[in-house]
């Protein structure tokens, strides 16, 4: 066969492989038999083998997974992956349409949405040209995700190659990677039967599989990709309705979910949310809510986005499910501060994807509220679909043979007394330092990457040089020697020597991190860089009078109360002149902000709410770059709030005072400004 018939049978060969790919893996109807599939596909290998110089990456041949990657590099999105407002009754769902109408500055009418099952899984974004898959990307923070390509390639429900004519020269796909609930049993089964960690549920599974740097691994794995949209594109070809481009992309080859409709207004969106909510439970896949969509595509313009969610989209979730167990037990954990915790020890159960068997009861207060006994009936759920919660006794439980759960006189980890501290629901071991618990705590937050970044001193090191008696206060840290944490178990001559340099390099951090790093209550890295800049040094700090710390931002008269309070205590000071003996920063870097270098000069920032785009530290370096001060609260010395969402008394209080207040997009292009003039 020459060269060009061989293009010829190849081009023909692949273009039917995808056809019956689809037909199986996205339509659910295969159209041949596996053996008439596998004739073919050895056909196809059979030319690659002849003519190497043939072989593409959009090969049906290539989905087997590519040589395993050293790690992923970041990936910049087109457009970026927005998150979603979620709406979690009928008036926050009339609420939101009231909104659109006044926007768009029209009288209400009968307005089309789009409704799609809120998949539990992991969004991902695939870009095409000219039909050729060339990319594939996690979310990672909606601006930047990893590019994670050759794995993408080894999904079968996700097109090489789109079928048919018509799409964009560049095409951005968003979809939703997830893994049905049968084939997670089925993948747990067979990892538990080689020895290999199984899943808690299937949406870990979907994204552990993803972050697997060998792509043989990931093809191992049922995972399957649903679109549900369209991000950046060039060229023409896209319909100017939500459910029409849907309705496009399975036509380019793309699995797209069958129980995606179409509703008229709000009381559409309502009876299409009761009658998804009953097929819950029967459907083969995790969902945990609806996706509302104005259908419009013109009107999806008008309306825009804010900072990190679009204004035409909102999701409705589904309760939290719960589920009936029993009370066992109610065991104290200590904190860093000496607060004392009740956690309810409950008998196994699987709520919400997960087997829940510990939950934390909070305070006093919080049993009293819910008139708990040891040994009651429990309905627990997860709230958030995240956090472990307890929500009510199932009261036919209830009887007083029960136990009443009392809280402690006297700390369970190190036996001192228990004292309350003034109007506060908590209680607190009055141990300090000489109590484990305390300890161990205070240590992590010490080498914690935002304090002194030790790493290497992770939490189970901790646990077991404290155990160990190796380390009974924080100056013990700077004492440790390869020699010695060489012998502890799963810790080698190298890791030990590495731990010893990373704490070694820890002495010339800054005073903020210093200060921040020695735990002191209510005090967190904007108070602590504040005070730091303030005094210049420790040994001011230490010698602070209230009236002087009262002078900086962020301080009122609880925080100062608490740093005087703090560096009173004889074993803090004795521990200071020790660290500060060995070389640890004692002394803060003088800032040059002068107002033609940093523009920003003197105004004073509060950053409120969830940032997408950024995270806090980077809005926060950024800002600190041009000369800006970040303040943990607004007063009337505020200059301006940068207010992400889910922003809550900090912008009410900004705009009572009439401060200046922008999004996400505003401070970006605020930033670039700047930064294109430096």
């Amino acid at each position: 066969m020459s060269l060009g018939e061989a293009k010829r049978k190849l081009k023909k060969v692949r273009a039917q492989l995808e056809v019956w790919n689809y037909q199986y893996h996205v339509q659910d109807q295969p159209a041949v038999t596996d053996l008439e599939y596998d004739r073919l596909f050895l056909e196809l290998l059979d030319i690659e083998e002849k003519h190497p110089e043939l072989v593409s990456e959009e090969s049906p041949s290539q989905r087997v997974g590519a040589p395993p990657a050293d790690g992923f590099e970041q990936i910049s999105h087109l457009m970026p992956m927005l998150s979603l407002e979620n709406a979690f009754s009928d008036d926050d769902l009339e609420r939101f349409e009231k909104r659109i109408f006044d926007r768009l500055k029209l009288e209400r009418y009968p307005l089309k949405y789009c409704c799609e099952p809120k998949l539990d899984g992991v969004a991902i974004s695939l870009l095409y040209e000219k039909g050729v898959l060339i990319r594939g990307a996690t979310r990672g923070d909606g601006s930047v995700g990893e590019n994670i390509t050759g794995n993408i390639r080894t999904l079968h429900s996700i097109p090489l190659r789109l079928l048919g004519s018509g799409y964009p020269d560049l095409l951005e796909i968003r979809g939703e990677v997830y893994i049905a609930k049968e084939a997670f049993v089925n993948l747990n089964k067979r990892l538990a039967t080689d020895g290999e960690k199984t899943f808690v549920n299937p949406r870990n599974a979907a994204a552990g599989s993803l972050r697997q740097l060998n792509p043989k691994i990931v093809a191992s794995r049922p995972l399957v990709m649903c679109s549900y949209g369209v991000g950046h594109n060039e060229g023409r070809g896209l319909a100017e309705s939500q459910m029409e481009r849907l309705e496009q992309l399975k036509g380019w080859g793309f699995n797209v979910n069958s129980e995606i409709g179409l509703a008229t207004g709000v009381d559409g969106c309502r009876q299409f949310y009761l009658d998804l909510e009953k097929k819950r439970a029967s459907l083969g896949y995790e969902i945990d809510g609806i996706v509302y969509k104005v259908d419009d595509i013109a009107l999806q313009r008008v309306l825009g986005e804010v900072a990190r969610a679009p204004r035409w989209a909102i999701a409705r979730k589904f309760p939290a499910q719960e589920e009936t167990t029993t009370l066992l037990n109610v065991e104290f954990q200590v904190g860093r501060t000496g607060t004392i915790t009740p956690v309810a020890r409950l008998d196994p159960i699987f709520v919400g994807g997960v087997t829940i068997s510990n939950a934390s009861l909070h305070n006093r207060d919080e049993i009293k509220r819910l008139g708990v006994r040891i040994g009651d009936k429990v309905r627990v759920r997860r709230a958030g679909d995240v956090i472990p919660q307890v929500v009510s006794v199932v009261k036919s439980s209830c009887n007083s043979k029960k136990s009443i759960i009392r809280f402690p006189t006297r700390c369970p980890v190190c036996g001192s007394a228990v004292e309350e501290v003034g109007d506060e629901v908590a209680i607190r071991c009055s141990g300090g330092l000489a109590c484990s618990a305390q300890l161990k705590a205070s240590i992590r937050h010490f080498a914690s990457r935002r304090a002194m970044d030790i790493e290497g001193l992770g939490d189970k090191l901790v646990d077991q040089l404290v155990d160990e008696g190796l380390i009974r206060g924080i100056f013990d840290i700077y004492k440790l020697r390869p020699e010695q944490l060489s012998k502890l178990e799963r810790m080698g001559e190298k890791s030990a020597r590495n731990l010893v340099s990373a704490i070694e390099h820890s002495k010339a951090l800054t005073l903020p991190r210093f200060l921040f790093a020695l735990g002191i209550l209510d005090v967190g890295e904007v108070t602590a860089q504040n005070i730091s800049y303030h005094f210049g040094c420790i040994k001011k700090v230490m010698t602070a009078e209230e009236i002087q710390l009262l002078k900086i931002d962020d301080v009122g008269p609880v925080v100062a109360q608490r740093v005087q309070a703090f560096f009173k205590q004889r074993s803090v000071i004795k521990m200071i002149e020790e660290l500060l003996s060995i070389g640890i920063s004692g002394k803060c870097e003088i800032r040059n902000v002068d107002s033609e270098t940093h523009p920003l000069a003197g105004e004073s920032w509060v950053i409120t709410g969830k940032l997408e785009s950024f995270t806090r530290d980077q809005a926060k370096s950024k800002l600190e770059q041009l000369g800006a001060k970040v303040s943990g609260s607004v007063s009337k010395k505020t200059v301006r709030v940068l207010a992400g969402s889910d922003a809550g008394s900090k912008l009410a209080k900004a705009e009572s005072l009439s401060i200046n207040v922008i999004n996400e997009k505003e401070f970006s292009e605020l930033i670039l400004s700047y930064e294109e003039t430096s």
